[in-house]
């Protein structure tokens, strides 16, 4: 009896060490991902309009981590671009960033992670479900970056129209981001499981 209750014991022992290796391997795969996405904000494609591979960074953040994972890595992202740290495109930072015309659309990241969680949560991550999640997510980064736009915008310089600011900001940028979807959702479905740890 006492060889069992050792025996228990030890093995309780050991699953608890699991356990936080897997959380310590989770954080760290958080925080990597944190500072792929500021990488990826610095890379600028010269194209007719040029972008960044920001939201590359931010779809395979989720479809890598999961829901959970990913959002809080968009959050610490976010958070540390805030207080000054120049994770931004152009390598800036400063909350005056996230207030500028252009800030709803990196607020509009934690939407995309918090409603990819979210869809993903319920229906799990089977391929159709992971696109349909990253689709609506980056609609509503979309819609809540371009409100913020024109608002900004309009207190700044005057009132600009819906199409305009679509075509300014959102228009350019559908196909480059669905090409990046797409890599994304490939690279989170090939990596293989056991070398992610989800919190």
């Amino acid at each position: 009896m006492k060889q069992q209750t050792q025996t228990a014991a030890a093995e309780s022992g050991m699953t608890a060490k699991k356990t936080q290796h897997q959380k310590i391997v989770a954080m760290v795969q958080i925080a990597l991902f944190a500072a792929i996405i500021a990488v990826c904000s610095w890379i600028q494609i010269p194209m007719t309009v040029p972008f960044t591979m920001q939201t590359f960074a931010v779809f395979c953040a989720l479809a890598t981590l999961g829901g959970k994972g990913g959002t809080i890595s968009i959050l610490i992202y976010i958070v540390l671009g805030a207080v000054g740290v120049p994770v931004f495109a152009g390598f800036t930072g400063g909350i005056g960033i996230l207030f500028g015309t252009t800030g709803g659309y990196i607020i509009g990241f934690l939407f995309t992670g918090l409603l990819y969680w979210l869809i993903t949560h319920f229906f799990g991550e089977k391929l159709p479900v992971m696109i349909l999640a990253l689709v609506l997510g980056l609609a509503v980064c979309y819609a809540f970056g371009t409100a913020w736009f024109m608002i900004v915008y309009a207190k700044n310089s005057g009132s600009v129209g819906l199409l305009t600011a679509l075509g300014w900001c959102v228009f350019p940028f559908i196909l480059p981001d669905c090409v990046k979807m797409a890599l994304a959702i490939l690279i989170g479905k090939r990596l293989p499981k056991r070398l992610i740890q989800r919190v």
